[in-house]
């Protein structure tokens, strides 16, 4: 049996020796991925890490060339990487691995129980181009609402003890017709919302041939014990790591650099019990986003995004790192720690509409370097609701600590919704060396200031209201 465990990986960033923050890649230094954590919340940080499991596989490989796969990147060895999933899967599990080669897929790969697939050095997962290869419809979740869609390219859908691993490449290929359906993907996107805000039957929700919502790179849609180790990734159509309805997930290792529209790093979507460490994102959109669900779809299901640690990873995206704006289940005890955030337009951004709902809290950003940013610290929670709604979002107890950050045009910009103002959030030792203009605030209450500097302007005390 393959018991999946933490290893001793070298840190993708050196904390402390991290320099120039333009810098194309990270420094690495041979440090141990279970050193100890720092700050105040160290206790509730190894909490997390400890409770959470990896996958437990059998020690058994299954090649794909021994099921007829050739890796010429133009024989199609889809039916062989099946065949060798569902032998594994037959045989109680264990590892599919693609060698070195470049392996068409025309279509998705869909993973079971028990399976780690493994993608070797010098392997790549070159995916068809053909949008009608990732038909018939499966049960996933698109922005935060469920519906039967497209296939992600790997996807998994009621499993346990399952992984990804190997330091080979998963390419989403330059020329899938998914990447063209942004511009088309409107009318619908708007009809799917329309019907998770009216509690449409989630059967009826179907998004088959016809329609334009591209699918994530990767999904895992319920699932327990999953592990994603090492791997590259490029060209998702959409959202590329998706975790939804999955407890006890770890993320260790990726490259991902992938920077088409809505390419999110990784998506923890009403997920529990995760952790992700020492990636490197390069993305077209978020770096790492914490999402719970959609309006009223997102509310019913009410499965909160919970016990998440994000920490010593390199971001590079749009924005670094997001909460929401599907926050409608609930966000709770999220961690972020001992990251580098490179430049773009937000660092940190918290988002949210009157359509949502949900509540947002015990959340803590600590020991960060960051860049250059037009935006520092983003509160946008009074989006007008779309369809209607009045269900104004709630974000509270959140903590910014030992944070520098290189320079930004606004340092703290905060919109809360005038019916349910932002309120108990503190900065604790941030200092923004360069800024244009320190803070725009609007319905906060309870916001503290403890040693904080935005440029030459030192902030220290407690405002009670802001409007």
């Amino acid at each position: 049996m393959r018991h999946i465990r933490k290893r001793a990986t070298p840190l993708l960033l050196a904390l402390g020796l991290v320099g120039s923050l333009t810098a194309t890649t990270p420094a690495v230094a041979d440090q141990k991925t279970d050193r100890a954590v720092r700050g105040p919340d160290a206790a509730a940080i190894a909490k997390i890490v400890d409770r959470i499991e990896e996958p437990s596989i059998p020690d058994r490989d299954y090649e794909i060339t021994n099921f007829g796969a050739v890796g010429d990147g133009t024989t199609d060895a889809l039916p062989a990487i099946r065949a060798a999933i569902e032998k594994a899967s037959a045989d109680g599990g264990g590892r599919v691995v693609l060698p070195e080669g470049t392996w068409l897929s025309e279509g998705p790969v869909h993973l079971a129980s028990n399976i780690d697939l493994h993608v070797s050095d010098g392997a790549t997962l070159l995916f068809g181009t053909d949008t009608d290869d990732y038909l018939p419809v499966v049960r996933t979740r698109w922005e935060g609402t469920e519906l039967d869609g497209y296939s992600p390219l790997i996807y998994a859908n009621n499993v346990h003890d399952v992984a990804i691993t190997g330091s080979g490449t998963i390419d989403g290929n330059e020329d899938s017709e998914f990447h063209a359906w942004k511009v088309d993907e409107k009318p619908d996107q708007l009809r799917l919302r329309q019907m998770g805000f009216d509690g449409v039957p989630v059967e009826e929700r179907v998004f088959g041939k016809g329609t334009f919502l591209r699918p994530s790179a990767i999904q895992f849609f319920h699932a327990e014990r999953v592990l994603l180790e090492d791997y590259r990734v490029t060209n998702s159509p959409f959202w590329i790591n998706h975790l939804v309805y999955t407890d006890q997930a770890t993320v260790r290792g990726l490259d991902v650099d992938s920077h088409r529209a809505n390419n999110d790093g990784i998506d923890v979507d009403s997920s529990t019990n995760v952790l992700i460490e020492e990636n490197r994102f390069r993305t077209g959109d978020d770096s790492v986003v914490v999402k719970s669900g959609r309006d009223l779809d997102g509310r019913t299901i009410a499965r909160p995004s919970e016990n998440v640690v994000i920490r010593r990873n390199d971001m590079g995206g749009e924005d670094g790192i997001a909460l929401g704006s599907e926050m409608s289940g609930g966000i709770k005890g999220v961690y972020f720690t001992d990251n580098v955030l490179r430049d773009g337009a937000s660092a940190i951004r918290f988002k949210g509409n009157l359509d949502r709902g949900g509540t947002v809290e015990h959340i803590r950003v600590s020991n960060m370097e960051i860049g250059n940013f037009e935006t520092f610290i983003w509160f946008q929670l009074d989006y007008p609701g779309e369809l209607g709604g009045n269900y104004p979002p709630v974000y509270r107890d959140i903590v910014f600590s030992d944070i520098t950050v290189a320079s930004a045009k606004t340092g703290l910009d905060i919109h809360g919704p005038a019916d349910a103002p932002l309120s108990d959030v503190t900065l604790r030792d941030v200092t923004v060396e360069k800024v244009e203009t320190p803070m725009v605030l609007e319905n906060v209450e309870d916001l503290r200031f403890d040693n904080v500097r935005f440029g030459d302007q030192y902030v220290d005390g407690e405002l009670d209201w802001l409007s």
